[in-house]
């Protein structure tokens, strides 16, 4: 065997574990103190490449490479820092999930805002000066500059290590981990400790994204691609631990670096490519870990926070009036393909909001009631989408039995997965589910032969009776009326009563004989079905599907709608699709920079309305009638 070259290649994995610890490590101080999972700490190593790639067209590449990248760094930091005082300060007591979607926002407002100053073109920075050439190892050639990027992540490792153990500044940190509540007590001020570890923990990712400027071009796609990978390392070292971070980077890295080195092997005369699987190595490396250490390498179980949002209170029935509503809503939706004649565009739109108004509640079925949160619901859409496109191309089945296939076929995608995530809670069931989701979308991606590939499947049309728009447009709203309801039916049984139970006390629950893992399982399953059905009616509404209906982007997407309209109202994820459908379809349309148009407009809706906007108008409802029963008294 080529052992120089494997030793090339664990020296490629070191190098790239330094990168990826860089960010990670942020992210996790972040956590560690502020408990925000922050969606936007990707968009941070995004613009420190990008602001290196500046600088040293400013400073010049010879003298002003390395001063580039330390002030990239800092001005990140001092962005991170704006974030936390004008956005994070004001919902520090709204649900983490609520602060998800804002940190999401940001993203969106700072893509385009990356867009507007630097263009879509990718952008390659300068060659570090001394070090654009390579060092022989074993006969092999090896990039110099990945020596100090080799270097550079044990170098920052120690000075965290100095930081958090040797400071006063660390010992409020490490303070604040344990039980922030208490450090505030103590007569610490702790929104400025909160915004110092958020522009260290930007900080840290801008100087990661700078470091690679020599090594990869600045994209508007690495604010994505960075972020699964960064919560990942941070998942799987142990949320809050910056040595499991590091061990974790090292790990996933290296373990890239082996599988390219063994590229295609024959395993009893089957040809197994390695090289592929480094598209999801970090996914089962953290699905494996997860399921046998829950807590991640150096983690340990999270004690709850003091001082955080009040739980979920019980779910209301429903009045005379919200009916009638309903009624009158249903009735318009009926009459739309009538009232909308010649605007054929209208009801391609209808069918979209119905789809995703289908997808978003049976998300929150498990999010809500079931309080497990899905970072990977995606996984069932798209698995309902491509078991009734395959049906179809592959064995000739018909529309009607392709529908009533993907179902079940996405019930057995959740029966599977959901067996595994619910064993686990809070951010590592999360992120559970976001791995065997990306490890679904790999294996749909590259399986050209079965799946088209990254081309995907086309030719998946309705039979001839429902070639009218008008038709398949009122059968989605039939399926997706049923649905609705059978979902809302079930949330209200004996099965339903005994989900929030053990949502809500699982102790209690198991204590009077509910078999909490069983009930959460079989919502995983229902669930699974229901988003299957909406994938089925979304592949036939567009004629073909392709791997970007399983993508963490579709996963974020229903994510975003629930918590948009409200997780603790059952109306909420369906006025959540439903802004959320139509304020993409209209932004986009209507301007450029259509995500900063979005990314501010639910960042307002999520300053004014930290409850969902279904959420809101229920207190603001219960809020008039206790009024109107305090003056009739």
């Amino acid at each position: 065997m080529d052992f120089s070259g494997f030793l090339v290649q664990l020296l490629n994995g070191l190098a790239g574990a330094s990168s990826l610890f860089l960010v990670s490590a942020g992210l996790s101080l972040i956590f560690g103190v502020t408990r925000i999972v922050n969606f936007a700490h990707g968009s941070f190593y995004m613009l420190g490449i990008y602001l290196a790639y500046t600088l040293t067209s400013l400073l010049g590449a010879r003298a002003g490479f390395w001063p580039s990248l330390l002030i990239a760094a800092v001005v990140v930091g001092l962005a991170g820092a704006a974030v936390e005082i004008l956005l994070m300060r004001r919902i520090y007591k709204a649900p983490e999930l609520f602060q998800l979607l804002a940190t999401f926002a940001v993203v969106l407002v700072v893509k385009d805002a990356v867009l507007w100053a630097w263009g879509p073109e990718e952008l390659l920075g300068p060659r570090a000066p001394g070090l654009a050439g390579s060092v022989e190892i074993l006969g092999r050639n090896f990039p110099a500059y990945d020596l100090v990027l080799i270097v550079a992540g044990p170098v920052v490792l120690g000075l965290l290590w100095l930081l958090l153990a040797r400071t006063r500044f660390g010992t409020l940190v490490r303070a604040a981990t344990q039980d922030r509540e208490m450090v505030a007590a103590l007569g610490v001020n702790q929104a400025w400790l909160f915004t110092a570890v958020f522009a260290l923990g930007a900080a840290l990712a801008g100087l990661g994204g700078a470091l690679q400027l020599p090594r990869e071009p600045a994209s508007l796609e690495l604010d994505l691609n960075t972020i699964g990978a960064a919560f990942v390392v941070v998942v799987v070292g142990g949320m809050g631990s910056i040595p499991g971070a590091y061990v974790a980077a090292l790990l996933i890295a290296e373990i890239k670096a082996i599988c390219i080195w063994l590229g295609v092997v024959s395993i009893f005369g089957v040809a197994v490519s390695f090289s592929k699987l480094t598209m999801v190595a970090e996914f089962l490396v953290m699905a494996v870990v997860l399921v046998a250490r829950p807590w991640g390498l150096m983690g340990r179980p999270s004690a709850p926070v003091r001082g955080a949002a009040a739980g979920e209170g019980p779910l209301p029935a429903g009045s005379r009036a919200t009916l009638v509503v309903a009624v009158l809503l249903v009735n318009a939706l009926i009459a739309m393909p009538w009232l909308t004649a010649g605007q054929p565009y209208v009801l391609v739109l209808g069918i979209d909001l119905l789809v995703a108004v289908l997808f978003a509640t049976s998300l929150h079925f498990i999010m809500g009631p079931g309080g497990m949160h899905s970072f990977g619901h995606a996984a069932y859409f798209g698995l309902g989408a491509y078991g009734a496109a395959l049906l179809a191309r592959r064995l000739g089945l018909p529309m009607e039995s392709a529908l009533v296939a993907a179902p079940a076929v996405a019930a057995v995608g959740a029966a599977l997965y959901g067996w595994f995530s619910v064993r686990l809670s809070g951010v590592y069931l999360a992120m559970l589910t976001l791995a065997f989701a990306q490890i679904t979308w790999a294996i749909v991606f590259q399986w050209d032969t079965f799946t088209g590939g990254s081309n995907g499947l086309t030719g998946i049309w309705p039979p001839p009776w429902l070639a009218d728009k008008r038709t398949y447009y009122l059968l989605t709203l039939a399926l997706v009326l049923l649905s609705v309801i059978a979902l809302r039916r079930i949330l209200f049984s004996p099965f339903g009563l005994a989900l929030r139970a053990g949502r809500d006390s699982p102790v209690r629950a198991d204590a009077i004989g509910i078999d909490v893992r069983r009930i959460q399982w079989t919502a995983f399953v229902i669930a699974g079905a229901f988003a299957g059905l909406a994938g089925g009616l979304y592949a036939y509404s567009k004629g073909s599907i392709s791997p970007e209906t399983l993508h963490v982007s579709k996963s974020v997407d229903g994510l975003v709608m629930v918590l948009l309209g409200g997780i603790q109202t059952l109306a909420g994820p369906i006025i959540g699709a439903v802004t959320f459908t139509w304020l993409h379809d209209a932004v986009a349309r209507n301007t450029e920079y259509w995500r900063a148009a979005l990314g501010g407009v639910i960042l307002l809706l999520v300053l004014l309305f930290p409850q969902g906007i279904a959420g809101f108008a229920r207190q603001t409802v219960d809020r008039l009638r206790r009024r109107g029963h305090g003056s009739a008294a």
